[in-house]
């Protein structure tokens, strides 16, 4: 049965040739064997490892109804890609999620079908409830991120697990309004989206996900993330 529904994947890239190709790989596997209308829009910020080269390559592979190149000359914030990446979609779902491959698309049917049971606004997947999980992460990591979790909840109370999480499944409609409310940058501007969406009155679905630390590459984040998160979450704790 063809979905009367399209979803479209926003993937910002930056220097992710590695990943590239498994991603788009695993994400057709997933879409194609559940029969879900498609569309993979990558956003790639100037990569210098040739990134955009690969997503090109890509692009004569699977079509370019499948692949849509979004490029942009550098690096200009996750929250401006999605907005750039909302411009050129054609789905009325768009679903968010890192390239890294730290986000496995074979949870994205179970977004889906969690949307459907109650017309969800967003469905947001989680590290932190049923039988959710994080692998490849020191102790250290692994502390920060379920602390920075706990604190958010007794300061914020947003009725979501996971907050730092980026690897969600939204009506196109609502993104759009989420990301033009938000003021956050970097590591909150996830956790911005997800108390905007409870102040608007948006529904959340969770569907529990394994999160695995990037496979290719360094990770982005860099020293200063607690204190940025910290400085966020006092910005949201005294505006929302």
């Amino acid at each position: 049965m063809v979905s009367e529904n399209k979803y479209s994947v926003l993937l910002p890239t930056y220097n992710e040739k590695e990943n590239l190709p498994i991603i788009v790989w695993l994400l057709n596997k997933s879409f194609t064997e559940n029969s879900y209308d498609f569309e993979i829009i990558v956003i790639d910020d100037g990569s210098p490892d040739g990134t955009l080269d690969v997503a090109k390559q890509l692009q004569t592979i699977y079509g370019d109804k499948k692949i849509v190149l979004r490029p942009r000359e550098k690096k200009l914030g996750l929250g401006t890609a999605y907005i750039h990446g909302i411009k050129h979609a054609t789905g009325n779902f768009i679903v968010i999620m890192d390239a890294d491959l730290s986000h496995h698309p074979k949870f994205i049917p179970k977004f889906i079908e969690k949307q459907k049971e109650k017309d969800y606004d967003l469905v947001s997947g989680t590290r932190y409830s049923g039988d959710g999980g994080v692998y490849g992460w020191d102790l250290k990591r692994k502390v920060i991120s379920r602390g920075a979790n706990y604190v958010t909840q007794v300061l914020l109370r947003p009725g979501a697990s996971d907050l730092t999480g980026s690897f969600r499944l939204y009506k196109k409609s609502v993104l759009e309004k989420l990301v033009q409310s938000c003021k956050s940058k970097g590591y909150v501007f996830q956790m911005e989206m997800v108390i905007r969406a409870r102040q608007f009155g948006f529904s959340i679905g969770e569907v529990p996900i394994s999160f695995v630390d990037r496979v290719y590459g360094e990770s982005k984040l860099g020293g200063n993330e607690i204190f940025q998160f910290a400085k966020g979450l006092l910005f949201l704790f005294a505006t929302t």
